[in-house]
């Protein structure tokens, strides 16, 4: 039964979130939170925070580890192919429609309107994770990791990449 559920929650999240990973992040927390209580909202953040700071795409990763997590590496494979399956059929299948009719204006006002909303969902979960993680860390410390990723990124001009690690490696030596 935990097969099904993994999947469901990856497919179904797959099938509705359109704009890809980011889009369907909330998605997902809101299944494995809210529904299925296999985690808690701050350990939901902490593995988005994981998936962020590795490479790839965000929703095949969390998928892994919350498969992985609730049902060891069958888990982990039925969430990522629910994750991967979606996609993988709609372009098959949609692939001439989309290519037929990509320059025509009902489909360009979709796009249009749906790109607010998923900047609605990217803002909701940045803002979930900056009160959790204001209630975790603390404000010294938000303020010492946003400060210094701003300098970083802005003045410095540093890979993200370096940030993010940067971020980890103070987490691993003042906050662990």
């Amino acid at each position: 039964m935990i097969y099904l559920q993994i999947f469901w929650v990856f497919f179904i999240s797959n099938i509705l979130g359109y704009g890809g990973g980011p889009s369907i992040v909330p998605l997902i927390q809101h299944e494995v939170v809210a529904v299925y209580g296999w985690f808690t909202a701050a350990e939901f953040a902490e593995i988005f925070a994981m998936g962020n700071a590795l490479p790839g795409p965000i929703a095949p990763k969390i998928a892994a580890y919350i498969g992985f997590n609730q049902a060891g590496v069958l888990g982990a494979m039925v969430g990522v192919v629910a994750t991967v399956a979606p996609s993988a059929l709609l372009m098959v299948v949609l692939m001439g429609v989309l290519t037929r009719y990509k320059d025509s204006p009902q489909v360009k006002r979709l796009t249009r309107f749906i790109r607010p909303t998923i900047a609605v969902l990217m803002l909701d979960i940045a803002l979930r994770s900056l009160v959790l993680g204001w209630e975790g860390v603390g404000v010294l410390h938000m303020f010492i990791l946003a400060g210094a990723s701003l300098f970083l990124l802005l003045k410095i001009k540093a890979h993200p990449g370096f940030v993010v690690l940067g971020a980890l490696v103070y987490g691993v030596l003042f906050l662990g």
